[in-house]
C-alpha cells in the first residue's frame, strides 16, 4: 500500500509518518519547499516528498501509485491571518487534492477533523466546510471516506504556540502570571500515540468500512482546563524538584465567544474495531515533560 500523507512536518503528521514507516507502508509526503523539517529530518530518506509549492499537484499521483490519501495539514488561524488563508489550506486545498485522488482513483481519502462547533472560529468552519465536500463526493462512490473528529492532541514535539505547550513553558520559565480563563471548561485531552494508533487501526480496517465513515478520537472523558493544568504544574515542579514560581491566573481571560462548556469524544465505534486510549492523562503529562526537560 502506498500513501499520501500531508502535513507530515507538524505535530500529528511527523508521529504518524514515523508509526506508518514503522509498519512497513510506502509513504510519499506534500510540503512546502520551506518547510521546517525538524520533526522529520530523521525519516526523510525513508520517504518520497513534493514540494506543493513548486510542483502541480498532479505530479505526485502520476509518479506513484497511491492508493491510501491521509490529509493532516491544517491552518489554525492563531495569529490574526485572514479567514480566506484558513479557508485556503483548510478548505480549498484539500478539496484539490480530494478532486486530484478521485481522477487517479485513489480508493480511500482519510481527514484528521476536529469535535470544535463549527461556528466557533475561522479554523473549525473551514474544517468542517471540507468534511461536507467530503460527504458529498464519497455519495459518487468514487472514493471511500473517513472522516476522523480528533479532540484536544497533546504530546512531544507540538507546537510551541499550543495551548498546552504553551503553559508548558510559561511553567519551566517562570514567568511571573500566566493568564487564563477560569477553566471550567472540559475538554477530552488525548495523548498523540492514542490518536496515531487511531489512524493505524482505521487504514488497516478501511475495507469493512462505508463510502462515509467518522470516529471521534479522543479518551471518552472530558477534564476541566483548571484540573488539567494544575496536574502538569504538579508534574513540572516535580521534576524540576521545586515549586513553580510561576502563578497560574485562572480568570485572567474571558472564555471565547461560543466556547463549549463541555467536549468529550464518542469512543463507542473505535472501540468496537478494538481500539482503546492506553495514555491517562498523568503518564501522558509525564512523558511531556519529559521530553521537554531533556
Amino acid at each position: 500500500m502506498k500513501i499520501l500523507l500531508t502535513g507530515a512536518t507538524g505535530f500529528l503528521g511527523s508521529h504518524l509518518l514515523d508509526v506508518l514507516l514503522e509498519n512497513h507502508y510506502q509513504v510519499v509526503i506534500l510540503k512546502r519547499s520551506f518547510s521546517d523539517t525538524w520533526r522529520i529530518n530523521h525519516l526523510l530518506h525513508k520517504v518520497k516528498s513534493h514540494d506543493v509549492d513548486k510542483e502541480p499537484l498532479e505530479k505526485s499521483f502520476q509518479e506513484n501509485n497511491i492508493n491510501v490519501v491521509i490529509h493532516t495539514a491544517t491552518h489554525y488561524g492563531r495569529n490574526n491571518d485572514l479567514a480566506s488563508k484558513v479557508a485556503e489550506t483548510n478548505t480549498l486545498f484539500p478539496l484539490r487534492l480530494l478532486e486530484t485522488a478521485i481522477f487517479f482513483d485513489t480508493v480511500t481519502f482519510f481527514n484528521a477533523d476536529t469535535l470544535l462547533h463549527q461556528c466557533l472560529n475561522n479554523y473549525a468552519l473551514s474544517k468542517k466546510h471540507f468534511v461536507q465536500w467530503l460527504e458529498l463526493f464519497s455519495h459518487t462512490g468514487r472514493i471511500r471516506v473517513v472522516n476522523l473528529k480528533i479532540e484536544h492532541m497533546y504530546g512531544p514535539k507540538d507546537d510551541k504556540r499550543k495551548f498546552v505547550t504553551w503553559v508548558l513553558r510559561q511553567m519551566i520559565t517562570g514567568t511571573g502570571k500566566i493568564p487564563l480563563t477560569e477553566g471550567e471548561q472540559k475538554r477530552d485531552f488525548v495523548y498523540i500515540s492514542d490518536v496515531v494508533n487511531a489512524f493505524l487501526l482505521v487504514l488497516q480496517k478501511q475495507d469493512n468500512f462505508s463510502p462515509f465513515t467518522e470516529f471521534d478520537v479522543g479518551t471518552g472523558c472530558a477534564i476541566s482546563i483548571k484540573a488539567f493544568i494544575l496536574k502538569l504544574k504538579g508534574i513540572v515542579g516535580k521534576a524540576l524538584g521545586k515549586d513553580i514560581s510561576a502563578f497560574l491566573d485562572f480568570g485572567a481571560l474571558p472564555y471565547r465567544q461560543g466556547e463549549p462548556m463541555e467536549i468529550a469524544a464518542d469512543i463507542s465505534k473505535l472501540i468496537e474495531l478494538g481500539w482503546n486510549p492506553k495514555i491517562p492523562v498523568d503518564v501522558g503529562l509525564q512523558e511531556l515533560v519529559r521530553e521537554e526537560l531533556s
